[in-house]
């Protein structure tokens, strides 16, 4: 039986940085991910000033900035009206050294991370081993992973389920996850086509608002991520067919069979939040303890702040006798009224703002928009909410 202090299932972006965090603290860790190497899906692309503040603490922010793009300006955009309202993060270089939103897949700091892991003294990543059962007492927590010929048993002190929405650790404690899910579908194309040869002014991050079909426009470093809403009724094949690429590309920007797409991707999209986010000592976070829809990029940033908290709550634990009892709860305590007040709350305001039919509706809020982006106080509070800061400020303050 292998012994650790801390094991951790998914080796996604927030599970990495948990691992790779623990281990520069000197705890003994592994990180297990079910698939053989690191997933590149095209899901998240966002990183907001105060992640990469905690990148930046752990050495690899700018690694990831050098292969990663700076939006300081991202767009509200109205396609009926071609009116543009553009709010620059550099208004906020006072405070951070990363005034910007950094646009860099995913997969990307997830697969840097797992290198830097497996060169640190105390880390180690294991693929294709995926966690099936696991048991707990007073003492620590027996854990059977499944890898491709055997069934390997861990004994850890800690263990922090970091493995998704469909997490088998949130499962396996029978805690609810309370919410809802979307109606319809989204559908991402990633296309090498310049589609800013088509826009007025167009920004790396694009929230464009339209009665007929809104969509975003995010630019990462070799693709444009085109995301449009699907109506649940269409199936699969059809909405990765050529016909609907071309059917989104000739509302989008009048082409269609010239453009080609790198990547095709369906999801469905959920409001969700776990009752708790651990049992003993067993600890959920990012998308296994909450998923809220991608308008904004909150997902992956919020799982990253999730752990950035529980990590300096293990360290004092296992290093300093800190109160297991009491430091576990005040994690369950700040990241769940977190999750609650600012992130859910954000993405549904996102959401019904960009897919809003009515004119009036619209109206109003692009009146709103135009009022914050003219007054300097409002303004710098946007950009804080909008970039994470505030949600952070309110975490701090949860005793």
């Amino acid at each position: 039986m292998r012994q650790t202090e801390v094991l951790i299932a998914g080796g996604g972006p927030v599970g990495s940085v948990a691992a790779y965090m623990l281990a520069r603290a000197g705890i003994d860790v592994v990180l297990l991910e079910a698939c053989p190497t690191t997933p590149t899906d095209m899901r998240a692309s966002t990183l907001h000033p105060p992640t990469l503040e905690i990148l930046d603490k752990l050495g690899i922010a700018e690694e990831l900035i050098e292969v990663g793009l700076k939006a300081p300006v991202y767009q509200y955009r109205n396609r009926a009206s071609d009116e543009i309202l553009a709010f620059d993060l550099g208004e906020l270089s006072d405070m951070t050294a990363f005034p910007y939103r950094l646009q860099c897949e995913q997969y990307k700091l997830a697969g840097a991370l797992a290198k830097h892991l497996d060169d640190a003294p105390t880390g180690e990543v294991k693929f294709a081993s995926r966690v099936v059962a696991f048991d707990q007492d007073s003492d620590g927590v027996t854990v059977h992973v499944e890898t491709p010929f055997a069934i390997e048993t861990y004994r850890s002190k800690f263990l922090i389920g970091c493995d998704g929405a469909s997490s088998i650790v949130r499962k396996w404690l029978n805690i609810e996850f309370d919410g809802f899910t979307y109606p319809e579908k989204f559908l991402t194309l990633s296309t090498k086509w310049p589609i800013e040869r088509s826009f007025r002014d167009l920004a790396y991050v694009n929230y464009v608002s339209d009665p007929k079909e809104w969509v975003v426009l995010l630019r990462v470093p070799d693709f444009w991520r085109v995301l449009v809403p699907a109506n649940e009724s269409e199936p699969d094949s059809y909405l990765l067919s050529d016909e609907k690429k071309n059917l989104v590309f000739s509302n989008l920007i009048g082409e269609t069979d010239k453009i080609e797409t790198g990547h095709r991707t369906i999801y469905r999209v959920h409001q969700r939040v776990a009752k708790t986010y651990h049992t003993g000592r067993v600890v959920i976070a990012g998308d296994a303890a909450h998923v809220n829809n991608p308008l904004g990029g909150l997902g992956m940033n919020s799982g990253i702040h999730d752990v950035a908290n529980l990590c300096e709550k293990l360290v004092s634990i296992l290093r300093d006798k800190g109160d297991q009892t009491s430091l576990l709860a005040h994690y369950e305590r700040q990241r769940r009224a977190v999750m609650g007040a600012f992130v859910q709350a954000q993405t549904i305001r996102n959401k019904a703002d960009m897919e809003a039919k009515d004119n009036s509706y619209q109206r109003d809020r692009q009146t709103q928009l135009e009022a914050i982006l003219s007054n300097d106080e409002s303004r710098r509070d946007f950009l804080l909410t909008q970039s994470m800061f505030k949600s952070l400020e309110q975490e701090v303050a949860i005793l």
